[in-house]
């Protein structure tokens, strides 16, 4: 049987990926920052919770992992409410984060390694976006194809992890 804190970082995961992914395709700005608002607030008490089991379970590079990714999501929830263009400082320090959390959580063997190769592609996509924006190409978030092709590698990445940490203890 999971944990009540397995189902909610789960439940977490899933509506992260969902409304992240939905708020990058809505043309109404008060709609999309609504969906990743809900996104990133639902994404920081996942990767909290991921924090805490994999730093119980002694994997400290997974948590701190996980604890890196949410101060990314934190960057990401702070800019929502100006908007896409004022929002480009707080999105690049937030898919760096992103990134660095990516490595670190895929580099010990606990996940499967489609996931870690599906976080290493994400983790590559936002490196390069962010380079990108550093060096003055005008991408926003919802831009395409960076750094909107990095988010569905991130998405697939949530679905492992929410597989692996529903499934039953070996």
């Amino acid at each position: 049987m999971r944990s009540t804190s397995d189902i909610v970082a789960a439940i977490g995961l899933a509506i992260g990926g969902a409304f992240g992914l939905a708020g990058t395709f809505v043309a109404s700005a008060e709609l999309r920052e609504t969906l990743w608002t809900i996104d990133g607030a639902a994404l920081v008490v996942a990767t909290a919770l991921l924090t805490m089991k994999y730093q119980r379970l002694g994997n400290d590079c997974v948590a701190a992992g996980f604890l890196t990714f949410l101060a990314g999501e934190s960057l990401l929830l702070a800019g929502n409410a100006a908007g896409l263009e004022a929002s480009v400082p707080s999105y690049v320090g937030g898919i760096s984060l992103w990134a660095a959390a990516l490595v670190m959580v895929s580099a010990p063997k606990t996940f499967a390694v489609w996931m870690r190769l599906t976080a290493l592609v994400a983790a590559v996509l936002f490196v390069a976006s962010a380079c990108m924006i550093i060096w003055g190409a005008p991408l926003l978030p919802t831009s395409a194809p960076l750094p909107a092709a990095g988010y569905p590698f991130l998405v697939m990445t949530f679905a492992g992890w929410i597989w692996t940490i529903l499934q039953p203890a070996r």
